[in-house]
């Protein structure tokens, strides 16, 4: 697996938050899809984040949240928009992997990336900050199914 160091900006983003199993529909992207094109905040302009909260080795599917994000101008009045979650992702190190593959497979990147890549580096987890997952395409639309997803983990150097 090709990763990268990458230094990231901070975002402000609004979000639908979802409780339950990753591996379920996730219907709360269609919701903050169509508040976003409703409000013109859509690639190439925005970008659409979503967030895994929990690690489902450790918390029940259930119970496991998702943010499903899209990032904000700063001139953006968040005060007109009362139906919607606001909040800002803190920038800085993070190693990036590009991943194509099932959707269910992005759980398998997370494992590499936290018990074979990061152990064997200068860096350790940023438990401080979220990882990130850049959504580059609508796995709906690929010929097969697959979601193009720039994951984000964030780091800082060992012993910092």
């Amino acid at each position: 697996m090709n990763v990268l160091i990458k230094k990231l900006p901070e975002y402000e983003v609004a979000f639908v938050r979802r409780i339950g199993s990753y591996f379920e529909p996730q219907a709360h992207w269609g919701k903050l899809i169509q508040w976003s094109v409703n409000n013109d905040l859509f690639p190439p302009h925005q970008h659409f984040i979503g967030i895994s909260l929990d690690n489902p080795s450790l918390v029940e599917g259930d119970n496991c949240r998702h943010d499903a994000c899209v990032t904000i101008p700063k001139d953006f009045e968040k005060e007109n928009h009362s139906d919607m979650q606001f909040k800002r992702l803190d920038g800085g190190l993070y190693a990036f992997y590009p991943f194509y593959d099932a959707p269910e497979k992005l759980n398998l990147s997370y494992e590499y990336m936290y018990k074979n890549w990061l152990p064997n580096t200068d860096y350790e987890a940023d438990y401080d900050r979220y990882n990130l997952e850049f959504n580059m395409n609508n796995p709906a639309a690929d010929p097969e199914g697959k979601c193009k997803i720039d994951l984000y983990v964030p780091v800082k150097e060992r012993g910092l």
